[in-house]
C-alpha cells in the first residue's frame, strides 16, 4: 500500500508541476529532444547499437537453431529465412506489422 501511495502522489507531483510548466515548457523539451536525435554523435551511437544488437541477435539464432534444430515449426523458420534474405528489412509483413 506505501508503494502505491508513493506513485500516486510522485503521479500528482508530476501533474501539478507538468501543468504549471505549461505549453512552452513542453515545446522547449520537444525541441531539445529534437537537436539531440538529431545530433551525429548520437545518431552513431544509435546505429552503432543496433549494429550490435543484429550481431547479438544472430549469433544467439544460430545457438539456438543448433541446439532446437528440427523442433522448430515451418512456419516460424520460414519467417526466419524471409527476414535473413531481406537483411532484416521489412516494410510490412503478412500480419500487417511494420518495422519503422
Amino acid at each position: 500500500m506505501r508503494y502505491k501511495l508513493t506513485f500516486v502522489v510522485g503521479l500528482a507531483l508530476g501533474f501539478v508541476i507538468g501543468t504549471r510548466a505549461g505549453r512552452e515548457r513542453y515545446e522547449q523539451m520537444k525541441k531539445s529532444a529534437r537537436e539531440i536525435s538529431q545530433n551525429p554523435a548520437v545518431r552513431n551511437a544509435a546505429e552503432s547499437a543496433a549494429q550490435t544488437g543484429r550481431q547479438v541477435a544472430g549469433k544467439a539464432f544460430h545457438a539456438v537453431s543448433d541446439k532446437v534444430g528440427d523442433r522448430i515449426p515451418a512456419s516460424v523458420t520460414d519467417r526466419i529465412h524471409t527476414l535473413r534474405h531481406n537483411n532484416g528489412q521489412v516494410t510490412e509483413d503478412e500480419w500487417g506489422v511494420t518495422n519503422t
